[in-house]
């Protein structure tokens, strides 16, 4: 893949973002963070192809999602830090080293075992380096949407004990209570529209609040 990308678009320096002023090069934002909302462009519509069920946009929605992959890989290597080969390696690597029950001798029971040595040899990686996970409310992606974002930071303290446990709703009527439950958060959408908030925004708020106290509690149960 690397070979092809190479041969198709490097060719006379027609895919080069630092000096180089071509046609090309004056199309595209330069940087990592002016190419931000363009790779969460890509996902959004890589999602709206898989709900859709359409194969053809699939494959062309994974196509420029794999682009914006491969314009972070060409501008981190104009800079001399990595390139494609190295991020396909490194997954790779990772991959191998956490899957021990698949490339290894280690033998799990069940799926939760899986996920306990994921998250074990996830720790020891990071252990000791500036990515060290210190709470256990630490790795949730800080420009996640705010619903989502809430989300798994509850499943997380949860995980950690920080809050009991989510009861477990395999009843008949759960069914009726998602789609009432459904019914209060659009209310709750209108009603912050109407008064002129940003509903996205006062949870995020609230979200972070939440953080707080949690980790406040975990520092304690620590201490």
């Amino acid at each position: 893949m690397t070979k092809l990308f190479h041969e198709k678009t490097t060719r006379d320096k027609r895919f080069t973002f630092g000096d180089d002023k071509t046609a090309f090069a004056h199309r595209l934002p330069v940087g990592p963070r002016a190419l931000r909302r363009h790779a969460i462009e890509e996902v959004y519509e890589l999602i709206d192809a898989i709900e859709a069920g359409d194969d053809i946009e699939l494959a062309e929605e994974l196509g420029d999602l794999l682009l914006q992959v491969v314009f972070h890989c060409q501008l981190a290597h104009e800079r001399g830090v990595f390139d494609f080969e190295k991020v396909t390696r490194r997954l790779v690597d990772k991959l191998i080293r956490r899957h021990p029950h698949v490339f290894g001798q280690v033998k799990v029971k069940n799926v939760d075992e899986v996920w306990a040595n994921w998250e074990k040899i996830k720790r020891a990686e990071k252990h000791g380096t500036q990515h060290e996970r210190k709470s256990a409310l630490d790795g949730i992606p800080k420009h996640l949407p705010a619903l989502l974002r809430a989300e798994k930071l509850l499943k997380k303290a949860r995980k950690a004990q920080l809050l009991a446990p989510e009861p477990a709703s395999k009843s008949k009527s759960a069914p009726r209570q998602a789609k009432a439950l459904g019914k209060e958060l659009f209310a709750l959408v209108t009603a912050a529209s109407a008064r002129g908030w940003c509903a996205e925004e006062l949870l995020a708020s609230e979200t972070k609040r939440q953080e707080k106290s949690l980790r406040r509690r975990e520092r304690l149960a620590r201490s």
